[in-house]
């Protein structure tokens, strides 16, 4: 999560919250503060090489200046030619997939969110769901000047959804920071259902015929629910291509 907070009152911060081990990385500034937090147990060991035996977690934070954003997405790209494990993205993009996702003050600006796409599809990454509250950032008090994004997210590959089919973000409450934090569920099969569900009620409200493509790839497919999710997903994908 984005702190901007020192390095020595995010740890007096983390071990209030329960979280005894965790990264600390001291904001410059009014941005930035990173912070990677986990409970005693669960032993995490970090590596310049990025392999892990399992599967592969990467803390993502993208640059909020756009002369950056080509690099931010390229350093992804190479990050993902390096994976040959179920690979699970989370943290804050500074960008959003489609227009939807943000409310309030100027449209954005289509190539940049086609560029957002055009990496994770390229890295074989796929949103993973969430709960909670639809926006992750909000900036502005006042009703004319409120903006609300989708900034933060889970992202993983066919293989770690495969790996973790309940696995999705939870979206917690805002503190001092603009970012509300968020939470990676692994076995939650109650939040999963329910995210499954919404995301699934949000493509049909943008395209009505795309009832027979669904109606047509589920009934006759015999793979599990996550394949057919992630099939279905490739399927339709192609469809709109053809529209």
């Amino acid at each position: 999560m984005e702190t901007k907070l020192d390095q020595k009152c995010m740890e007096r911060v983390r071990r209030s919250c329960g979280f005894n081990s965790g990264i600390d990385i001291k904001a410059e500034g009014s941005r930035g503060g990173l912070c990677l937090a986990w409970k005693s147990g669960i032993v995490v060991t970090l590596r310049r090489g990025l392999r892990q035996k399992e599967w592969r977690f990467t803390g993502f934070y993208g640059s909020p200046y756009l002369k950056d954003r080509n690099f931010v997405w390229n350093l992804l790209r190479r990050l993902g030619q390096e994976c040959n494990y179920p690979w699970l993205v989370t943290g804050d993009f500074n960008e959003i997939l489609y227009s939807f996702e943000k409310s309030g003050g100027v449209p954005r600006d289509q190539k940049r969110m086609e560029a957002f796409r055009e990496t994770l599809e390229e890295c074989q990454l796929m949103d993973i769901g969430y709960s909670g509250v639809w926006f992750t950032w909000e900036r502005g008090n006042l009703p004319e000047t409120n903006i609300r994004e989708r900034l933060d997210r889970g992202v993983a590959n066919v293989e770690w959804l495969l790996l973790f089919p309940m696995g999705n973000i939870h979206h917690l409450p805002y503190s001092t920071s603009d970012h509300c934090p968020i939470l990676i569920n692994i076995d939650s099969s109650i939040i999963l259902s329910g995210c499954r569900r919404f995301h699934f009620e949000a493509w049909w409200t943008i395209e009505e015929s795309f009832e027979d493509v669904i109606r047509e790839f589920w009934e006759s497919s015999s793979a599990t629910l996550v394949e057919k999710l992630m099939h279905l997903h490739i399927h339709l994908k192609k469809w709109a291509c053809s529209n």
